[in-house]
């Protein structure tokens, strides 16, 4: 059996020299497929993401992305391997228009990207509306919709999103899930980590539950949706 696109293989791992906050954690994406991280406040969602994106120290375990080994490289390089990430915050440069910022995403990249920023404005038709104006002016989903536009102009095999939707609105939170469907209809995989977890589920072809770092529940969305013991315990019944 063939091993998944991205995996995050038994990580066990913290910040610096601090203590281990992931036990052995393994998280995986394939293509196409939406793959969604949810558990309680301080279960290592994020520290998780930001291990696969080599933001802190993996002491044990590997992370894999398309057969290759990863793991012993910046964050910077893992863009260049085809990783898109999105914090949850300060993801955008205020002062700068959305076309800039969109420009901006496509740092690495020698060759034309018009093509891309097309797709980028067909997938987000807001962004080109608004293309000249100042992303701080934007609303904070229309933010959120320039933040993801920037990851997609670096082409990624894959792209990572730490909580897209806190603090935006319901109808916001919708059309931004409609927007990630859209984008892993392409084949991209998308690993993201949300706090609406039901929402979340809802979309998931593939979910975590994370308890104190370490997997507690795999699942499809569906399964984990009808499993009593993660109603009952993560999604208020």
């Amino acid at each position: 059996m063939s091993e998944p696109f991205l995996i995050g293989d038994a990580m066990t791992g913290g910040y610096g020299k601090g203590p281990d906050i992931l036990h052995g954690c393994t998280i995986t994406a394939e293509k196409g497929e939406i793959a969604v991280i949810v558990g309680p406040n301080g279960a290592g969602k994020s520290t998780a993401m930001k291990a696969l994106f080599g933001m802190l120290n993996v002491r044990t375990g590997a992370v894999r992305l398309d057969g290759v080994d990863i793991t012993k490289l910046s964050p910077q390089e893992r863009v260049v391997q085809g990783m898109g990430f999105v914090p949850q915050t300060h993801n955008i440069f205020t002062s700068m228009t959305v076309e800039e910022n969109l420009e901006m995403g496509a740092f690495i990249r020698r060759d034309d990207f018009k093509d891309t920023m097309t797709q980028v404005y067909d997938l987000f038709p807001i962004l080109k509306e608004k293309r000249n104006q100042a992303a701080g002016e934007l609303s904070g989903g229309q933010r959120q919709q320039v933040a993801v536009g920037r990851a997609l102009m670096t082409q990624p095999k894959v792209l990572m999103l730490d909580e897209p939707t806190a603090g935006v609105s319901p109808i916001v939170m919708d059309e931004l899930f409609d927007r990630i469907i859209e984008v892993s209809r392409t084949g991209i995989p998308i690993l993201m980590v949300e706090q609406n977890a039901r929402q979340a589920l809802e979309i998931a072809d593939k979910a975590y539950v994370l308890v104190q770092g370490r997997n507690a529940h795999t699942g499809t969305g569906k399964e984990l949706l009808a499993d009593e013991d993660v109603r009952r315990s993560f999604l208020g019944g």
